[in-house]
């Protein structure tokens, strides 16, 4: 899920061996190993054939996270395009091996396909996670010091499918699978009901949905967008003849806007907007919208995973992306974000819990444009750490 630092220090090694003359292509980790350990100059960036390339990025390392504590880390990417032409969107495919402190696994494999055209576009998220993760309570207005440990396993699967209706506008319908086991609590306070207790411990869950998904997609780039818009939204509805352990149904929007700033330096605003609403019935505690349970662990920067968890949950977040050196090899970023958690009474948002932070942006594979996401961030009642991703946040 997250990896880690140690390519600070191949960094430094290979910028301290790397020519001037060379510096001023654009270069990536891989051109410093291939000049550190082969005298090798960089490779030539050649944008029309990247296009019909699969590019392939990997990234053993360790790390430490919030959620994770250290951890050891094995993340890869691959690029690729289906059709050898310059209409069809690049699809690309995602996995990492995860072992933490807190001896969590972690083992997600999450691939995007784009069809010829773009006719279809077919999305696999399948996970298996053995996960002791920190809770915190219902609503916005918990407090930091109170947290505890929940442990169970858990595997997904969802896929979805969507046609195009016409230029950049899709719809379609999905699968989605839930099933958790072993589920129980470590070290709760002692002589209090937890918000967990109270609203219904089960060792065992199963939810089994449709989901009715819309998507608008104009970005220029999969990976690394420099303009244009994704917004998704996605209906998922559980039914118990399907084999789910009860009837509910939630709403997510997914938006996302891309503003260039700069041509030559690939300056970029970015603004994402994730908006979660339980529409009916009661989902398990565990499948609540809360901090850090989108789809790719990112929302709230500045707060541990699992921070805030209630029926409905608000997010929004800015980040200005730019470079630091001219060639493209290390960027930087400055983002904040604000996120509100419905109360469990009412169901109104009443707080709200806003992060902010700063990071590095190291290229790791410059045809694919994958980064590794270095970020510190700071939130409300003392909440900070690092956060570091393979490949942009959103």
């Amino acid at each position: 899920m997250k990896a880690g630092l140690i390519y600070l220090l191949f960094l430094i090694l290979g910028l301290q061996t790397l020519s001037f003359g060379q510096s001023q292509k654009d270069i990536d980790v891989i051109d410093i190993g291939r000049h550190v350990f082969s005298h090798l100059p960089p490779r030539e960036l050649n944008p029309t054939d990247t296009e019909k390339k699969t590019i392939i990025s990997i990234l053993p390392a360790a790390g430490y996270t919030l959620q994770t504590g250290f951890a050891a880390v094995l993340s890869a990417n691959a690029v690729f395009s289906l059709e050898k032409d310059t209409v069809t969107k690049q699809s690309f495919l995602f996995t990492n091996v995860t072992y933490s402190q807190y001896r969590q696994i972690i083992f997600p494999l999450q691939c995007n396909l784009w069809t010829k055209d773009n006719k279809y576009n077919v999305n696999t998220d399948i996970r298996f996670m053995k996960y002791p993760q920190f809770t915190y309570g219902l609503g916005g207005s918990t407090d930091i010091g109170n947290g505890y440990k929940i442990d169970y396993a858990n595997i997904h699967v969802y896929e979805t499918v969507m046609r195009q209706l016409s230029h950049s506008i899709y719809a379609g319908l999905g699968y989605n699978y839930d099933y958790y086991w072993n589920i129980h609590e470590i070290d709760p306070p002692s002589g209090v009901i937890t918000d967990f207790q109270n609203y219904g411990i089960t060792k065992e869950l199963r939810t089994v949905g449709l989901t009715a998904n819309a998507l608008y997609d104009n970005r220029d780039n999969q990976v690394y967008p420099l303009k244009g818009t994704y917004a998704k939204v996605a209906f998922r509805n559980n039914f118990k003849f399907l084999g789910s352990d009860a009837n509910w149904s939630s709403l997510t929007i997914d938006f996302r806007h891309y503003i260039q700033l700069s041509a030559k330096k690939d300056n970029v605003l970015a603004i994402w907007s994730y908006d979660w609403f339980t529409t009916s019935g009661t989902p398990p505690y565990l499948m609540l919208p809360s901090t850090g349970w989108d789809p790719y662990s990112n929302t709230g920067r500045g707060y541990i995973q699992g921070r805030f968890r209630g029926d409905n949950m608000l997010y929004l977040e800015a980040e200005y992306r730019f470079r630091i050196m001219n060639n493209g090899l290390v960027g930087g970023t400055v983002y904040s974000n604000i996120q509100s958690i419905s109360e469990p009474l009412t169901n109104k948002f009443t707080t709200t819990s806003p992060g902010a932070g700063v990071g590095l942006r190291i290229k790791l594979n410059k045809f694919s444009k994958t980064n590794i996401a270095i970020d510190y961030a700071i939130g409300t009642q003392g909440s900070r750490g690092f956060w570091v991703n393979l490949g942009e946040v959103f």
